[in-house]
């Protein structure tokens, strides 16, 4: 019997240097379910002479209510 009860939508921004360590997660994210939400976004950091990227993803988990708490990382 069908609950009624609707699925929880999560969302994390991963962010990091523009190298192999922030592929390796997005990577894993997608590996782990989530999809990816949006365009990737780059600015350039001058202070530090180094790209940085951001890439946000989003997952639907079912039997999950919202909470404060909730731990958002790539579960």
């Amino acid at each position: 019997m069908h609950s009624g009860r609707k699925s929880l939508t999560l969302y994390r921004l991963i962010t990091g240097t523009d190298d192999s360590v922030f592929c390796h997660r997005v990577t894993e994210a997608l590996s782990k379910g989530w999809m990816l939400y949006g365009q990737p976004t780059m600015t350039f950091d001058s202070a530090a002479n180094r790209v940085m990227c951001g890439q946000a993803v989003m997952k639907d988990v079912d039997g999950l209510d919202y909470s404060t708490d909730l731990k958002l990382g790539l579960q």
